[in-house]
């Protein structure tokens, strides 16, 4: 079977998915009311629980994998009756929201024309209804998969995936390849091809205190140490190269009569490859102090690495394209400055990201998808997961994607 073979699918995928419109946003609908805050693990049984339900109607084997005490848990499915010698490709979303519970008194959910409304739904419940119904779409049209779908829905993706990082990366290495459900990149839907990588520091200043009138040079102010450390972590700033520092957060000293004996900074960086990242750590941690008297202590560091494209990835890519087109749409790709569970994932097996609902405002009260590019992005879903296994993808097909990355 080629790569491109079940394209010919693209009108009765896409009319399938039109005609269950309705269905479409009822299951959006009752998954926004749920509302799930990150740091309310209980609130997340109300979401799972209507998950569970819809991926039992598809004929879903579904087991709950605990988080322990800071995370609600997470979903695990894969198909009830499948080929263990077929392999796999993961599908990933998160149930967890920034919102806390009783935002929808003030951000009701609401359809208007186009658009739907409502906390969560642009990041992103919207994808998971995309998700579950590219999965109906393709059964109900009897396309046969050589790609078994398995999926994987965690609760605490907006703080890192603390507890969920570590089932992810062992699905991801059994994946022949995988699909995020995070929102798209811009109101034009860009698929997220490339993300940078994340971390976080914080840098500690140990001083001495002195009365600032009485005897100002027995001390060692951390707080002067303290503003040369921001002047050059902020020298390490690389637009060009696409390395950002920030440091967001400042604190230190106790009184305006006292040499502070201790200040800190946070800070947040994002770089485009993990060539960046290992210099851009070394430069951090070989900071020294220069004010006499003072000493640095750095914490932290990278918590997700870039996604990086790679000949793999940008196969991905190729199909998508070639999808959208059969879909008679254009689609476009993009680097996020953001980070997602695909910056993980992507270091196991080739990954695409931003494969979600398309709007804007995520994290912000103008959230919001498009209902019409709902359907089209669950049949550009649908179509992936129609395409045979990358690792047995015809050479031919694998010049032509690469040729056509080129033109």
């Amino acid at each position: 079977m080629t790569a491109l073979s079940h394209l010919n699918k693209a009108d009765a995928l896409r009319t399938y998915l039109a005609s269950h419109e309705n269905q479409m946003l009822a299951v959006l609908e009752a998954l926004v009311r749920a509302e799930s805050p990150t740091d309310v693990p209980e609130a997340q049984a109300e979401v799972h629980d209507i998950l569970t339900r819809l991926l039992h109607v598809l004929d879903y084997t579904v087991q709950y994998v605990p988080g322990g005490e800071e995370s609600g848990g997470h979903l695990y499915a894969r198909p009830r009756t499948r080929s263990r010698h077929r392999p796999v490709q993961l599908l990933v979303g998160h149930s967890d929201t920034v919102w806390p519970i009783g935002t929808l008194e003030e951000m009701p959910f609401e359809v208007e024309d186009n658009e739907v409304r409502g906390p969560g739904t642009f990041d992103m419940k919207a994808g998971l209804v995309q998700m579950l119904f590219a999965l109906a779409a393709l059964q109900r049209c009897s396309v046969d998969l050589d790609v078994t779908p398995i999926i994987f829905v965690n609760s605490d993706e907006e703080k890192g995936s603390p507890t969920s990082r570590r089932p992810l990366r062992r699905l991801a290495r059994c994946a022949d390849r995988a699909f995020v459900l995070e929102p798209a990149l811009g109101l034009d839907g860009k698929l997220k091809t490339a993300r940078k990588g994340g971390g976080r520091f914080v840098v500690h200043i140990q001083g001495k205190s002195a009365h600032a009138g009485l005897d100002p040079e027995g001390g060692s102010s951390a707080i002067l140490e303290l503003s040369h450390v921001v002047q050059r972590l902020h020298a390490l700033n690389d637009p060009e190269v696409g390395i950002s520092v920030n440091v967001g957060t400042i604190d230190g000293g106790t009184q305006p009569n006292v040499v502070a004996d201790a200040g800190r900074a946070e800070v947040d960086v994002r770089v485009t490859t993990t060539k960046h990242v290992q210099e851009v750590e070394s430069a951090i941690r070989d900071l020294e102090s220069t004010t006499p008297g003072t000493t640095l202590r750095i914490e932290g560091g990278f918590g997700r690495l870039p996604m990086e494209p790679t000949p793999a990835s940008r196969r991905l890519w190729a199909w998508a394209r070639a999808a959208s087109q059969a879909l008679g749409t254009e689609l476009d790709e993009g680097r996020s400055g953001g980070v997602s569970d695909a910056n993980t994932i992507s270091q196991y097996t080739p990954t695409l990201d931003g494969l979600g609902a398309v709007g804007d405002g995520a994290h912000a009260r103008h959230e919001f998808c498009y209902v019409d590019r709902m359907i089209e992005r669950s049949a550009l879903l649908a179509l992936l997961l129609a395409q045979p296994p990358l690792s047995t993808t015809d050479p031919l097909e694998r010049e032509q994607a690469d040729a056509s990355q080129s033109a």
